[in-house]
Order: C-alpha cells, then structure tokens, then sequence
C-alpha cells in the first residue's frame, strides 16, 4: 500500500502550463507502473499518462506531444508537466499506484 498526494493545480489560460506533483508516502523505487487519470464534471475517469519502473511512458492519444510524466525516485515523486492547455483539459486529475489514489487535484483552463 502506498499514499498519493497530488499538488500544482490551478487555474491557467489557454495556451498556458502547468506541472502536477504526487508525492508517495514511500520508496517507489519497487512500483512497476505509476500514472495519472483525470476526470471532468459529467465524464468517466479517464487515462492520461503512466510511466514504468524503467521510465517508459506511454500517453492517451490527446495528450502526446503536450504532456510529459517523469519520475524522482530520489524523492518519491512523479510528475506531470502540461503545456499547451486547453479548456478541454479541465478536469481533476488524480495520480495512481498499485491499487492507490490520490486525492485529486483540480486543473481549469479558461479559454
């Protein structure tokens, strides 16, 4: 079992940026897969990012070449850094391990 917690939302402009923090309540340096979902108001949660033990990433189609998921094994920390946002980003996004979640953090791009 691990704890998430995820910072760095906000409310951005269109065209701007954001990076998304989920700090581990340990070592993930044994955590085959993390990732991040996000859902918006009315929809199913959906897939955004993940990244292996190994560093390979992979990304929903929507997000590739404007989202970039890195991890600090240093610091138990994954990251999700956002550029390029658009209104179609709003959502909460929420961070993932084993069978873990964070709690959410809200991300609004006005337009």
């Amino acid at each position: 079992q691990v704890q998430l917690v995820e910072s760095g939302g906000g409310l951005v402009q269109a065209g701007g940026s954001l990076r998304l923090s989920c700090a581990a309540s340990r070592s993930i340096l044994s955590l085959s897969v993390m990732g991040w979902y996000r859902q918006a108001p009315g929809k199913l949660r959906e897939f955004v990012a993940r990244i292996t033990r190994g560093g390979s990433t992979y990304y929903t189609d929507g997000v590739k070449g404007r989202f970039t998921i890195s991890r600090d094994n240093a610091t138990n920390t994954v990251y999700l850094q956002m550029n390029s946002l658009t209104p179609e980003d709003t959502a909460v996004y929420y961070c993932y391990a084993l069978d873990s979640w964070g709690q959410g953090t809200q991300v609004t791009v006005s337009s």
